[in-house]
This record gives structure tokens, sequence and C-alpha cells, in this order.
């Protein structure tokens, strides 16, 4: 369920940095790019993000723990742009997917996505009970 809920954070945060024209990070549609052919594509790049993220971004991560904490965790945000980066290379093999223009767009489109997944998490964590 948790992965499920990720998916669809990620989704509309993709949505959300596409809508910044500033940013240089479109998504092509499945054709014919009717309004539901967009969300299966949104679906289907968040749950490649998902996936790039709970597999590579691991040991990425692992590896580089000791520059986090060199640069107090401030590789993350290259590691975040990487992998978003990687996410629309993988794409880049179909007529669909994530297309960043270039790296640097792809760091701050990571940067706002990462904004939107920590608001989310707030709103959508799982309050404690009082007993």
């Amino acid at each position: 369920m948790r992965f499920i809920i990720r998916v669809v954070v990620n989704a509309f945060a993709i949505w959300v940095v596409t809508l910044i024209p500033a940013l240089q990070v479109t998504v092509i549609a499945f054709p014919p790019g009717d309004t539901l052919q967009l969300v299966l594509t949104l679906l289907a790049v968040a749950v490649i993000f998902a996936l790039v993220n709970t597999f590579i971004g691991t040991v990425i991560k692992v590896l580089a723990f000791p520059i986090y904490i060199l640069t107090l965790g401030l590789i993350g945000l290259l590691i975040n742009g990487f992998l978003l980066w990687l996410t629309a290379w993988i794409t880049s093999f179909w007529d669909w997917g994530l297309r960043v223009e270039d790296f640097w767009w792809g760091l701050l489109a990571a940067i706002v996505i990462s904004l939107i997944n920590w608001i989310f998490g707030i709103i959508l964590r799982p309050q404690k009970k009082d007993d």
C-alpha cells in the first residue's frame, strides 16, 4: 500500500514539475495523448522513478554515506537529480516518458519533487492513537 501511495505522490509531483516551464521538464504521453494517457504515463514514469530510487538510489546512498556526512546531506540533492535524470534516460527508449533537457534542470526538478514528497509525507503520515 505504501508503494502505491508513493507512486501516486511521485506522479503528482512530476506533473507539478512539468507545469513549471522554466524547469524544462516534460512528459510525453502515450499516443494519442489524451488526459487518460497522460495520467497513465505519469503513473508509469512514477513507477520507474520509484524503482530507480529503491534499487539504484539505495546502492548509491549507501556507497556515498561518507560524502553525506562530509556535506551534511547536500550530496543527496545531486543524487536525487541524477536519479531523476536516469529515469528520463530509461524512458527515452520509448516514444513516451519523462524528458529532462539538462542535468541541472533535472536537479532543480528533483528539489521540487522532494519538497512535494516531504509535504505529502507530513500530511499522509499515520497518526498515533491515544489510548
